[in-house]
């Protein structure tokens, strides 16, 4: 007696994701770097709930910058640049989709062409030579000398994240003794806005 073919069983869903966004990019285990940004309610405790999400699954926080962008609606912005995989990428969204005090997240990075800045200021304490050099390389870069001593300068650059660490690198050799970045603020291209 002939065998009827066995059915092929579906395979079962490993990960929450896979019914709503491609396996291909759910087994990618390249890591991305990824800006996000989230309208939130600008009111106490919100950047620590949204902290507490990051650090307890051990997600990481590479750039976090907040600022109010409407005192009508108590609207708060939050940029955020984290890296991971896509499917890590993609469970931090939709956690902090989940958050009371967010309003909307958006994936600059994924949702199409954004701008990205940064700034940094730039102590450099040295004499002769590397003073000199240092000046050049600022006039290169378009960075402002906000303060300036006998034995040091205060550089100000501002561009995208790979500017500001490519003029800190090269600062180094030249006697670069402290740096404050103020992380990476972003906006999408276009007409459209992000909207609460």
């Amino acid at each position: 007696m002939a065998r009827s073919p066995k059915k092929a069983e579906a395979a079962p869903i490993t990960n929450i994701y896979e019914g709503s966004i491609p396996t291909a990019r759910l087994k990618d285990k390249v890591t991305y770097r990824h800006v996000l940004a989230a309208l939130v309610d600008n009111e106490a405790g919100v950047l620590a709930r949204v902290i507490g999400l990051f650090s307890g699954r051990g997600y990481n926080i590479e750039s976090l910058t907040v600022s109010e962008v409407d005192r009508d609606q108590h609207l708060s912005r939050v940029n955020l640049v984290t890296s991971g995989t896509r499917q890590v990428v993609e469970q931090i969204k939709a956690q902090l989709n989940r958050l009371v005090p967010i309003h909307i997240v958006r994936d600059l990075t994924d949702d199409g062409p954004s701008v990205a800045r940064e700034l940094a200021l730039v102590k450099v304490v040295g004499t002769g030579e590397k003073r000199v050099e240092a000046l050049r390389i600022g006039d290169i870069f378009r960075a402002n000398v906000v303060d300036s001593t006998t034995q040091s300068f205060v550089f100000e650059v501002v561009g995208n994240t790979e500017k500001v660490d490519a003029f800190i690198d090269l600062m180094k050799p030249l006697g670069l003794v402290e740096v404050s970045r103020t992380g990476v603020a972003a906006i999408a291209r276009g007409a459209a806005a992000i909207e609460g």
